[in-house]
């Protein structure tokens, strides 16, 4: 693949590193990925409440505050 070879030409690593480092990338990212649908399935679940919403407004408003800006 000329990807993999324009990568390994530039002093990147040997072919089978960056197919290792891009395999490692690819898992990582499904991961990331199956993290996110099970949290969105969750909260289709079990919907935030409104007091828990007001809580999540004020929460982020206080921290703003606090920041030395």
């Amino acid at each position: 693949m000329r990807a993999i070879d324009e990568l390994v030409a530039g002093g990147r690593a040997s072919r089978a590193a960056v197919i290792v480092e891009a395999l490692d990338r690819l898992v990582a990212d499904l991961e990331r990925e199956r993290i996110d649908r099970e949290i969105v399935e969750g909260y289709r679940r079990v919907p935030e409440t409104d007091e828990e919403l007001e809580w999540a407004e004020w929460s982020t408003i206080e921290s703003i505050r606090e920041e030395p800006w």
